[in-house]
């Protein structure tokens, strides 16, 4: 056994034991109200009700978040099928290789299976730990509550880390009984880019059905409740309040596990495409080092995390923020001297890879490939930081979007806009600055590090992203289960913290997507020019091409089109949504009761965000995963690349811009509900806060649905295009079917 085959297995095994121990922590906590536990029999009856109520909402919201994702997962399986025989067909075809067909079509398989599992599994996760997470709320202090949600989004980080690492390595390690031969591990790599293929499908349809189902009923719930009835959006007597619930777990933990296996399936497999000569120099130990990057990882984040649960446990409010950001500090910092221990350890003191551009060959060394990883963890951490300014209600730019709402939801919604542009600005020149290094260290190998870079500390970004989502459904139980309103506030403290360190993760996850888009784009110039023994692309992509420059063009609109497909999607089920609550209250208007005897109808709006979602995610994944097919096979290679330069340089200046217009949006009304009534901010039911309301409303889907799918838009086109690299050339000389035919 090699020292990289041992490292990658041990760190994949090592992390699925790991997240299995704190799923086993979190198990025994009971679902039993723990309020006063020396109550009185009157006290006791109180507790027992409450007992009760916390069980029925725990299985509303699971029933709900199982039979969404039984329907969804239903028809992405039917796609994976339809589309798997696309695959065989179309590599077998274009690389005249029976096998090279089956082997990408296996690990394309293999990619959508576990993106659904990773995806099921946090749901799962999620559900489970929520209500448990609101029973330790009610204890004393805030160790039990926060260590509860934290753990919970370890179950899904280090699950899905181990499980991604552990399929793709053994995928690897049995293609290589094939492909024996260093000289043939090209080939091996070709395959193997189906994985990332199958993994940013599903997370295509896992981001924007959850993205469409959660914000439907979040906007529903908010419209009608806050704004009209003046009742919390987690209020019992909200007929939304189930489906708002089910919906932080169908999608901001499922699609978002998804859509993060997705970047380390595509940013591992481009890596390996690139860097795939080093194996005939370095043997397969030095080919391997982006996985073991990624093993390094593991290990510095379970580590790191002992920082959060043991070594500085939470003690008061404040300290769940600062707790969470120093996972986020820590795991970079201690992954720069990990990985280049890694580095010198695996990579031979010198090796090369062919030039992206030309026919030169450029000699690395490990400092210069550790140089790149560490350009994008540090990289990634200050995007965050910046995103963090941007979004969090303790500085400046989200205070002025809650001053703006004094005059109205018009100035809320100019002030939000103009913050979502501004933010972009210094992140762009923080990706520039990577992608500009890191190509003159290693040249386009260098820009696949830096994306894996930016994924090192994946199992503690998504512990956080996961935890968020864990705390804001801990206090809606709270609300629905009206226990003692401390409950809810330390909630509302922990989730608070939960939306900031999340829109940091955003900015990671955006970051990452162009770098991993970029390095994608890389492998694809790098395939064309071995399919056409470097009669294209030896000198690099010439956007003056008028097909490609054309091309270029069409591709900056795609995301642009995206948004408003699902932006309008997301209108049309919340406005469905809306009239059916106000329906439920117009016919029984003693649900607006104090204490009413009567629970609304909560699987009517189930309902409606189910059937919505499933129908709505259809066409824009269909116009995402086409158009590159489409275009290459009928316009040819040069069209494909402009196509995806244009998408990537208009998918993550919007992504950035809609995520963090709709974070300002939402931590701006954050703040004016903590205001008092006597403040200039007036706080919670006034005319001011309805304003910040009519804002978060609108940045719900910036944020939780177009925004972070934009990701996927640049990420999945772009290895579509590689996968078909071959088949693209094929017809007539990479020139296209057109083109083929007007010359006929």
């Amino acid at each position: 056994m090699s020292t990289a085959t041992g490292f990658i297995i041990g760190a994949s095994v090592i992390a699925l034991v790991w997240a299995a121990l704190q799923f086993l922590i979190i198990s025994r906590i009971p679902v039993k109200s723990a309020e006063n536990p020396e109550a009185t029999s009157l006290m006791g009856n109180k507790r027992d009700e409450a007992t009760k109520r916390l069980n029925e909402i725990y299985e509303a919201i699971y029933v709900g978040a199982e039979s969404f994702l039984r329907a969804e997962y239903t028809v992405c399986v039917y796609f994976m099928i339809v589309f798997s025989v696309i695959v065989l067909v179309l590599i077998w075809w274009g690389s005249k290789d029976f096998t090279r067909g089956v082997f990408t079509t296996i690990s394309f398989i293999l990619g959508c299976g576990t993106s659904i599992v990773s995806g099921y599994l946090g749901m799962k996760v999620a559900v489970y730990s929520n209500v448990r997470t609101t029973i330790s709320a009610q204890k004393e202090g805030w160790s039990h509550c926060f260590n509860t949600a934290f753990r919970a989004g370890a179950v899904m980080g280090f699950a899905l880390c181990g499980l991604g690492m552990l399929m793709l390595y053994i995928t690897m390690v049995a293609f290589r009984i094939h492909y024996p031969d260093p000289e043939d591990w090209i080939y091996l790599t070709e395959c193997i880019t189906g994985y990332g293929l199958g993994g940013s499908s599903m997370a295509m349809f896992g981001r924007v059905g959850g993205g469409i189902y959660t914000k439907a009923a979040d906007v529903g719930a908010d419209l009608v409740g806050k704004v009209v009835h003046g009742i919390p959006e987690d209020d019992p007597r909200n007929p939304a309040t189930i489906a708002d619930n089910v919906g932080d777990n169908v999608g901001d933990v499922a699609g978002m596990g998804s859509d993060l296996f997705g970047s380390f399936a595509e940013s591992t497999c481009a890596a390996l495409v690139i860097g795939s000569s080093i194996g005939m120099t370095g043997g397969w130990d030095a080919m391997m080092f982006p996985i073991v990057v990624s093993a390094v990882g593991v290990f510095v984040c379970l580590v790191c995390s002992f920082f959060a649960t043991d070594i500085f446990p939470v003690k008061r409010e404040s300290g769940v923020e600062m707790a969470l950001k120093f996972q986020l500090i820590s795991t970079t910092a201690f992954m720069l001297p990990a990985v280049y221990f890694a580095a010198t350890y695996l990579l031979p003191a010198h090796f090369e890879i062919k030039a992206t551009i030309g026919n030169s060959f450029v000699t690395l060394t490990p400092l210069l490939a550790w140089g790149c990883v560490a350009l994008g963890c540090v990289g990634g951490l200050v995007i965050g930081l910046i995103t963090e300014y941007y979004t969090s209600h303790s500085y400046t730019p989200v205070r002025e979007v809650a001053d703006s709402c004094k005059t109205g939801p018009a100035t809320c919604m100019i002030y939000g806009i103009a913050l979502g542009y501004k933010s972009a600005i210094i992140p762009v020149f923080v990706l520039s600055l990577v992608i500009f290094l890191s190509f003159t260290l290693c040249d386009m190998f260098g820009v696949a590090l830096a994306a894996i870079g930016f994924l090192s500390n994946l199992a503690t970004g998504l512990t956080i992203d996961v935890y968020g989502p864990v705390c804001d459904n801990a206090g809606g139980i709270a609300e629905m289960a009206e226990l003692d309103p401390y409950v809810r506030e330390k909630t509302d403290a922990l989730d608070a913290a939960g939306n900031t360190t999340a829109a940091i993760g955003k900015g990671f996850a955006i970051g990452s997507a162009a770098l991993v888009s970029l390095a994608l784009f890389g492998a694809f110039v790098v395939r064309i020019r071995i399919c056409s023994q470097d009669q294209l692309f030896q000198n690099g992509v010439n956007v003056l091409e008028p097909i490609t420059f054309a091309f270029l063009i069409i591709g900056g609109m795609i995301p642009f089109a995206f948004a408003a497909m699902t932006m309008k999607s997301v209108g049309l089920a919340a406005m469905q949504m809306v009239f059916e609550v106000q329906r439920q209250f117009d016919e029984k208007p003693h649900l607006l009761d104090a204490n009413p005897t009567e629970r609304p109808d909560y699987d009517a709006c189930i309902k409606i965000s189910t059937e919505a979602s499933l129908k709505e995610m259809i066409p824009p994944g269909a116009m995402v995963i086409f158009t590159p097919l489409l275009t290459g096979l009928l316009f040819g290679v040069h069209a494909v690349s402009g196509l995806l330069v244009g998408s990537l340089v208009a998918s993550v200046q919007l992504a950035i811009s809609m995520s963090n217009s709709g974070g300002a949006w939402d931590n701006a009304k954050k703040y004016i509900e903590k205001a008092s009534p006597e403040s200039e901010l007036k706080g919670k039911g006034s005319d001011i806060h309805k304003a910040a309301v009519v804002g978060d409303t609108v940045g719900d889907p910036f944020k939780d649905t177009s925004g972070p799918a934009l990701n996927i838009v640049m990420k999945l086109m772009a290895v579509l295009s590689l996968v078909f690299a071959n088949t693209f050339y094929a017809i007539h000389d990479g020139k296209g079917l057109l083109t083929a035919i007007i010359n006929w």
